[in-house]
């Protein structure tokens, strides 16, 4: 294996330990395919499937840590304010938990959980102060609410590109509903009349022009997954810094 690909493959999920304990990385658990297959491998409707249902995710998670988080400081100055924070990274390790199995389960990407939480001091409030004090809680509680845009971004992107790639690569197909259904001699690009009276219309139906609507969605078609790719790296980026050890 070369160099830069452990360097891709591999990244150091932990900064070190005490001990000389080997770091644990979080590794790639599958390759992705070559450009001129993307589209049309289970590797790349993964990454699909994961920026689409990463926005009800997102949300929910980015609902429960400001919520969570705006009444935990403002009943700071009463005892209840540090459980409800404690309870909120204990809240995000769980859904950072959630995000690392759908990262592994549809990216590909396997990160280490963090090590758990130990409380140094015995009883209810030695468990209080060591969730508040603990780094990957709060990461996850980052991770929570820097990544509710990017969410919106990615699934709005993916879906875009994905639906007019392969609505115009399969014109061809379907070109003839056109005519047949909705009196058209083939997908009307526009139609109005201008201030001079004169109409202007434009229908996509000779073959050169079918042909080249093909040729451009296919171009769709196979720059989706790059760009699909690139969000989702993105994410992979996040998991690895955000959620793991």
């Amino acid at each position: 294996m070369s160099t830069h690909t452990m360097q891709y493959d591999e990244y150091d999920a932990y900064e070190g330990r005490e001990g000389g304990e080997r770091p644990a990385v979080a590794r790639r658990t599958e390759e992705p395919p070559y450009a001129w297959r993307a589209p049309f491998t289970s590797y790349f409707y993964r990454e699909v499937g994961y920026t689409l249902t990463g926005l009800p995710v997102a949300v929910v998670g980015f609902a429960v840590a400001v919520a969570m988080f705006s009444f935990g400081l403002g009943t700071f100055v009463t005892v209840l304010g540090l459980p409800v924070l404690a309870g909120l990274t204990a809240a995000a390790r769980g859904f950072g938990g959630l995000e690392r199995a759908r990262v592994r389960g549809l990216l590909a990407l396997d990160v280490p959980a963090p090590a758990p939480v130990r409380a140094v001091r015995p009883g209810t409030w030695g468990a209080i102060t060591a969730r508040l004090a603990d780094a990957a809680g709060w990461k996850a509680v980052l991770y929570q609410v820097v990544m509710l845009p990017w969410a919106i971004l990615s699934m709005a992107v993916s879906l875009v590109f994905l639906c007019v790639g392969w609505t115009l690569a399969l014109y061809p197909v379907y070109h003839w509903v056109f005519p047949r259904y909705v009196d058209w001699p083939g997908y009307r690009v526009f139609d109005f009349t201008g201030s001079d009276g004169v109409r202007h219309e434009y229908y996509i139906e000779s073959p050169l022009q079918i042909a080249g609507v093909c040729l451009l969605g296919m171009l769709f078609v196979f720059l989706t997954p790059q760009l699909v790719r690139g969000l989702t790296n993105v994410n992979r980026f996040a998991a690895r810094g955000l959620l793991g050890g």
